[in-house]
């Protein structure tokens, strides 16, 4: 039976955006979706008549008017549709339409500074005054422009002013090490680098003076270091002052730029080899933002959005997007849980946040901490809260409802860097059910498939997208074939888009996530998702953090095992190991218990937050360490050695 925990009433959804849509695109079309509004019959029509919805939403939002149905989407096949041809869209200039004197642009905080607020006119002359100076330095459309900067007003506008000039932007996070970046940036020669000296996290300071000069010597392509000062005023040798950069506050003068003309290239993992750049163009990322922001989430002008991410993770990208909508970005420079773990509603509170969004993790780790936000601080400006990184499990959707507010609308959602954007979300216009997704987002056909091509409702398929999207990447970088993009998704089905998730969408239309389909258990020929396990052994409090995983042997044999975190102190004790087993069998089935279990010191991560399952898997089936895994895009590197000594030594007889 279905858990509602939420549920609209006609009088919210009728005050809603995605209402508004809806009913005006009835009177335009002479289409009827109900009164109020039914999600499943607009959601129906926008993936049969995709170019009527993507017209209709760039005519509503004001970013493309006048455009007709026979001119949105010219070459339909995937990869390499063809949208509003013809077509300019410049992201920042979109940005600045929806400014308003009356709310800030953004909200900046740090764990060592006071909430400081940043006018859309400072926000729009700083970015005037960088566009100014890239073009000074030489920089044109299609060079690269890159950051090496932690979540801060700086990145926001270094990239909002590369966008204006019609240069692409890249960024990773000043926790990358020096091969970490140098994966990423050497391959896209940046003529540009904007960098932080160092950062604080945590309550530390640490100093990036020295990996700041390897990027400067590794990068013959960089003419230019801009560098932003965060621990000291010092300026290294031939670099620009950030101050000095933006100093000459101005309007920004846009480059027109075609609708597929590259915004920015983020990065896959890479846990398994070099990151794959993933280009993203500027009229299918503008038209995504505004349809997530707007349809999705609910919020415009006047709402304080705030989504807790670093500037590696395509969530700060999404989060940047809703300037798009007019929102006011609060952007947090710290870590997750400093000084306490309930430090991202505190910061919900001390800036009047209207929509938090996070990660699966950390609800989770407020749940099982029983913690209760609601009472300690006044959230009665929160109207929304998203997760995202992992599946929420059913607990952590309860604890939302009883301790945080028993009226926000909860969204978990499924999506990834891949489209800047998610494939399954939240719709203020559905109920919200304990975890459970709500159902798949305007415009995008995602459907489970099973192994035969065809789609199935209630079991485990994979997750495919049947139609184009508009974010979906251009290409891929240094990918001139298109050869690494095909089969990064388009295998086994060419033409449609295979993601790597596991998906069953129930009966009643609302959809599960499961976890990976390349980590996917397989015991006996039937298909098992990671996440059931982690929600049972999660519910047993000796447990800091585990992954299971399923390696298929030479042999043709399959070892399930299950490795745990403890808590300093705590052994995994024999009535322990029962206890865990017992909650898997019981929560799961009894095919869910794995072969053993294994205490270790921690479980590595990507620095998203998700476990490392496959590289581990790889790790166990002989596969040499420098090719299973790359250590510079994990958590905590060293924990990856204890992982290596323990496959070699089960590999020794």
């Amino acid at each position: 039976m279905s858990d509602v925990l939420w549920q609209p009433t006609p009088e919210s959804v009728r005050g809603t955006r995605i209402a508004a849509f809806g009913a005006w695109v009835g009177r335009r079309r002479g289409l009827s979706f109900g009164d109020p509004v039914d999600y499943d019959a607009l959601w129906r029509w926008s993936v049969e008549h995709l170019d009527q919805f993507w017209g209709d939403l760039a005519e509503w939002t004001g970013v493309l008017p006048g455009v007709p149905d026979d001119r949105v989407l010219t070459r339909r096949e995937m990869p390499g549709a063809l949208w509003f041809p013809g077509t300019t869209v410049n992201f920042a200039e979109q940005v600045f339409r929806q400014s308003t004197p009356d709310h800030p642009a953004i909200i900046a905080t740090a764990e060592d500074a006071e909430p400081v607020e940043i006018s859309w006119a400072e926000l729009r002359g700083r970015v005037g005054a960088f566009a100014a100076t890239l073009r000074r330095l030489g920089v044109g459309s299609g060079d690269r422009v890159a950051g090496y900067l932690p979540n801060v007003p700086e990145a926001v506008v270094a990239f909002l002013g590369a966008a204006a000039v019609g240069a692409v932007w890249s960024a990773c996070a000043p926790d990358f090490g020096t091969r970490a970046v140098l994966d990423r940036f050497a391959q896209i020669e940046p003529t540009v680098l904007v960098a932080v000296d160092g950062y604080r996290f945590n309550g530390r300071e640490f100093d990036r003076r020295d990996i700041l000069a390897e990027l400067r010597a590794a990068l013959p392509s960089v003419r230019t270091t801009v560098v932003v000062p965060r621990l000291s005023d010092e300026l290294p040798g031939g670099a620009l002052a950030w101050a000095d950069a933006v100093a000459d506050a101005q309007e920004p003068v846009y480059e027109p730029t075609a609708f597929d003309h590259p915004l920015w290239i983020v990065y896959s993992s890479g846990t398994t080899g070099l990151p794959k750049g993933m280009v993203h163009g500027h009229g299918g990322v503008v038209l995504e933002g505004r349809k997530s922001a707007e349809l999705h989430m609910d919020v415009g002008p006047g709402d304080r959005f705030f989504w807790y991410a670093s500037t590696a993770w395509i969530m700060w990208n999404i989060a940047t997007s809703t300037l798009l909508a007019g929102c006011t970005l609060v952007v947090h420079d710290g870590a997750p849980a400093y000084p306490t773990k309930d430090a991202q509603f505190a910061l919900a509170a001390r800036t009047g946040m209207t929509y938090l969004g996070t990660s699966a993790g950390y609800l989770t780790a407020c749940e099982r901490a029983g913690l209760r936000p609601g009472a300690t601080h006044d959230l009665s400006a929160l109207r929304g809260v998203g997760s995202t990184g992992s599946p929420l499990p059913a607990a952590a959707f309860r604890w939302v409802y009883d301790a945080v507010s028993s009226d926000v609308l909860l969204g978990s959602l499924s999506g990834g860097t891949d489209v800047a954007t998610g494939f399954i979300g939240s719709s203020p216009l559905l109920p919200v059910t304990a975890g459970e997704l709500q159902r798949p987002m305007l415009g995008v056909a995602a459907a489970a498939w099973n192994e035969a091509g065809e789609a199935v409702t209630g079991e485990l398929g994979e997750l495919v997208i049947t139609e184009p999207m508009p974010s979906m990447p251009l290409y891929f970088w240094n990918d001139p074939s298109g050869e690494r993009y095909r089969a990064a998704y388009f295998e086994p089905w060419p033409g449609v888009w295979r993601h790597g998730d596991w998906l069953e969408i129930t009966p009643r239309g609302t959809c599960v996530i499961t976890g990976r389909s390349d980590s996917t258990l397989n015991r006996g020929g039937v298909r098992m998702g990671t996440a059931d396990i982690y929600a049972a052994v999660e519910s047993v409090p000796e447990v800091l953090d585990c992954v299971v995983l399923g390696v298929e042997q030479p042999d043709g044999g399959y070892w399930m095992p299950l490795f745990v975190q403890l808590p300093p102190g705590e052994e995994l004790t024999e009535e322990l190991v029962g206890r865990l087993r017992a909650a898997i069998r019981e929560q799961a089935s009894p095919r869910h218990v794995p072969d053993e279990i294994i205490a270790v010191p921690g479980v590595p991560h990507t620095r998203t937050g998700k476990r490392l399952e496959v590289p581990l898997k790889r790790l166990f089936q002989g596969v040499d360490p420098e090719k299973a895994v790359n250590r510079g895009t994990v958590d905590d590197a060293a924990l990856i050695e204890h992982y290596i000594a323990l496959a070699r030594q089960r590999r020794t007889p």
